[in-house]
């Protein structure tokens, strides 16, 4: 069965990351332990799972005469499989051995072969770069095992669910997969299905970046099938890809294995110990504390579509005589310095030329609009700024829409740690920046002051993402589900945690709101609260150092 594909486009398909021989021997080495084991490599690239996979059996005494229909690879691009065929050929294998095609036709062709071990490095393109016709026959194959992907499913996905489903009774995989198999909601159903389908999986991961030409953090993914003992889930934790060469399978085997949940919830939990696990279970389940989105509606920020034309600094507004024609807008989340942005905080960075006026014309045709706003319009088509998607589908372009101002601003990329801000300056934001809308009676100074504790701090660092880069990322409802107790009133003074908070003095802020709210008002021992402190740290860290 041949795959021809346009060279063109080869590269983007192949998601072009190749994976490291330390990686490939050691999956290999933990995968392949009987020397009649049958392998699969669903994506085999040019070789390198496959040279590994046939090293592995040479080390376990399979001689080379009796390799042939041991190992089998993948690859749609042609070019790389007659690399891969010329690979496996130095052992003698001959070229059948290596399938020139579309893993997802193959296993539509060949549904009922079954394999010992599947292995390999799936392709880390994005959804927008899924070929129709691999989609649907992937989708179609996914939908079969009762699981119901959309539109934003990676490839790696399909490729790891029905590399599993191509395991016999007793199988194992080895995979390398994006991190973010543990945060993103639509990795979600993969999650769940992983933990019914697996009886115990491994999580090899590493703490600087594995691939130096992406900020795509990487773990390997080592998944169990049959087994009785010690089943759920365990991680390990190496510092960078040189460990992995000296770390032995029994060390592995020798490191602790957590009750593994059988649901939709993230997997970066489990990077703690089993008793900060069984903690954070115990405070999600007291019905006492509340989310946030039980007070609050988060919701995206402005989306100009060019904020290069529509974000304007204090000296471009004078510049083109537009001040009855701007809004102001915070831009920036260290604009926010406090837990208050108001008057003062804007006219602050508005003397610093930070851009904090939205341009915002009378929504009129061109023709009714003021001179200035004309001028300033016809300066942004000559940079042909109207060309954009996001310009050229609205009725005027120059009109950008959903302007309300917010009760509160919520960070949607966090550095060192999150906070709510309470919006006094009748500002709106970007979409860099999140819009809350307080519920009716709800006291805007104590959802700020109470965010600020170890508790709601330690499940944000596992309810939002992190790549990479080390920054925190939240999607509105992820802030939504962040578990918020609510201090009562009066019981601190905000003014002395705004001040605190400006003066980057978190750990003093933290220690005054969990002795208020968490241990004098819920009831939480000093272990505890010292508990959810260190997750929140250890957790953050852990991010901070993939900067």
């Amino acid at each position: 069965m041949e795959a021809t594909i346009d060279k063109s486009i080869a590269q983007k398909l192949r998601g072009g990351y190749y994976t490291p021989k330390a990686i490939t021997e050691f999956i290999c080495k933990w995968a392949i332990t009987i020397p009649t084991q049958k392998v699969l490599e669903p994506s085999c690239g040019d070789g390198n799972f496959v040279e590994s996979a046939i090293k592995r059996f040479l080390d376990l005494g399979v001689e080379e005469k009796n390799l042939f229909g041991l190992v089998k690879g993948i690859e749609l691009i042609e070019e790389e499989a007659i690399k891969s065929k010329q690979r496996a050929a130095i052992f003698g294998l001959n070229s059948t051995t290596i399938i020139n095609s579309d893993f997802f036709n193959y296993l539509l062709s060949y549904a009922e072969e079954k394999y010992d071990v599947v292995v390999g490095n799936p392709p880390f393109i994005r959804y927008q770069n899924f070929p129709e016709e691999h989609r649907s026959k992937a989708f179609e194959m996914m939908e079969s095992l009762g699981l119901k992907p959309n539109k934003l499913t990676n490839i790696w996905v399909p490729f790891l669910v029905l590399s599993a489903n191509s395991l016999n009774e007793n199988g194992k995989l080895g995979m390398v997969i994006p991190a973010e198999l543990f945060q993103v909601k639509y990795a979600a159903e993969t999650r769940i299905f992983l933990s019914n389908f697996f009886d115990r999986i491994t999580i090899v991961t590493f703490k600087k970046l594995v691939f130096d030409d992406i900020q795509q953090e990487v773990v390997l993914l080592l998944c169990e099938k049959g087994v009785a003992e010690r089943q759920g889930i365990r991680v390990v934790e190496l510092n960078t890809l040189n460990d992995l060469q000296t770390l032995e399978i029994t060390e592995i085997h020798n490191t602790e294995v957590k009750t593994l949940e059988h649901n939709s919830e993230k997997w970066t939990k489990y990077f703690l110990d089993e008793p900060e696990i069984q903690l954070l279970r115990r405070i999600k389940a007291d019905t006492r504390i509340s989310t946030c989105g039980e007070v609050m509606d988060v919701d995206v920020g402005i989306v100009t579509g060019r904020n290069e034309f529509f974000m304007m600094s204090k000296e471009d507004v004078e510049k083109w005589k537009l001040q009855p024609y701007t809004q102001k807008v915070v831009s920036k989340s260290n604009h926010l310095r406090g837990v208050v942005f108001n008057d003062n905080d804007f006219q602050t960075n508005s003397e610093a030329q930070h851009d904090g006026y939205l341009f915002i014309p009378p929504n009129e045709d061109f023709d009714k609009l003021p001179q200035a706003c004309k001028e300033y319009i016809k300066y942004g088509e000559g940079l042909e700024y109207n060309t954009g998607y996001k310009c050229r589908i609205r009725k005027r372009w120059y009109i950008t829409p959903s302007l309300w101002s917010p009760d509160a601003f919520a960070l949607r990329q966090v550095a060192d740690y999150p906070k709510i801000i309470i919006n006094k300056a009748g500002s709106s934001s970007t979409d860099t920046i999140h819009r809350v809308r307080l519920r009716a009676g709800i006291e805007p100074e104590i959802v700020a002051a109470s965010f600020l504790n170890s508790l709601s701090f330690a499940f944000s660092e596992i309810l939002g993402r992190s790549y990479g880069g080390g920054v925190l990322t939240f999607e509105p409802t992820e802030i939504e589900e962040i578990p918020l107790p609510l201090l009562v009133y009066d019981s601190i003074d905000f003014r002395q945690i705004d001040l605190l908070i400006r003066e980057k003095r978190i750990i003093e802020v933290l220690d005054i709101v969990d002795k208020e709210l968490l241990i004098k008002q819920l009831g939480l021992s000093d272990v505890e609260v010292r508990m959810l402190r260190g997750i929140w740290q250890k957790l953050s860290n852990r991010r901070l150092n993939r900067k």
